[in-house]
């Protein structure tokens, strides 16, 4: 009986494990769908923009561009202090809509930068991207202290953008690029693992679908700033 018994233990147990192990793949799944179509969605709007001249001219050459620059900053804000409050129908406008206003933010790439090259980059960042997420995916490494550090670097980072700004030096912009694309690759690996591990079978529809827009905001976030770095450094100019 206690053999039968230990049996039957191990095998719950097992079903348990394969039950997990589905629902972890369907929530990381959700959390890349999310985050392809917001890249998609931003590509679209980002291309309309610099297609249109009409557009051009009332976005980047008026006062409303320093608009277009910070209302993305306006909504991840929203989205991070507002996640508890809002419901999953409005949390998922509001992922929506942040995804649009970057791409009205991100169209000035394409007057600065060729077609071709803002493709090539593209597809290098997607190949670093899937690597690095996969790692974090996979390793058995806690990666926590690294995430601490890294989001220190960012902090570090933006200030020596700032001081730039007013600098203007070629070297300094170069070092900020390579340090970028180091930080937020780190940043890929970390929050890959950190959304896997704040899933749990016990989160309700609406918890499930918070966790994973907020998961495709942090690897939308990584992903882009990846992009924009190395468009920096290999991109070619108009």
């Amino acid at each position: 009986m206690a053999l039968q018994d230990r049996e039957y233990m191990r095998t719950g147990a097992t079903t348990a494990a394969a039950e997990y192990d589905a629902g972890l793949r369907a929530h990381m799944l959700r959390v890349y769908n999310y985050m392809t179509g917001a890249l998609i969605l931003t590509g679209v709007v980002a291309f309309g923009i610099a297609n249109s001249p009409a557009a051009i001219q009332v976005i980047f050459g008026t006062p409303l561009k320093w608009v277009a620059f910070l209302l993305p900053l306006a909504f991840i804000l929203v989205l991070s202090f507002g996640v508890n409050r809002m419901s999953f129908a409005k949390l998922q406008l509001v992922f929506w809509a942040f995804a649009a206003a970057m791409g009205v933010s991100m169209a000035s790439i394409f007057l600065v930068y060729t077609g071709q090259s803002i493709a090539k980059v593209f597809f290098i960042t997607a190949g670093m991207f899937a690597a690095t997420s996969l790692y974090g995916y996979t390793t058995k490494r806690d990666l926590s202290k690294m995430g601490s550090f890294l989001i220190m670097g960012v902090i570090g980072l933006l200030i020596a953008m700032v001081v730039n700004m007013f600098m203007q030096s070629s070297a300094m912009q170069f070092a900020i690029s390579i340090l970028g694309v180091l930080i937020f690759t780190g940043l890929t690996a970390w929050d890959t693992q950190r959304i896997k591990e704040t899933y749990h079978e016990g989160h309700g529809h609406e918890t499930a679908g918070k966790l994973a827009i907020m998961g495709a905001v942090s690897l939308y976030l990584d992903f882009v700033n990846m992009f924009q770095f190395l468009l920096s450094l290999l991109g070619n100019r108009q």
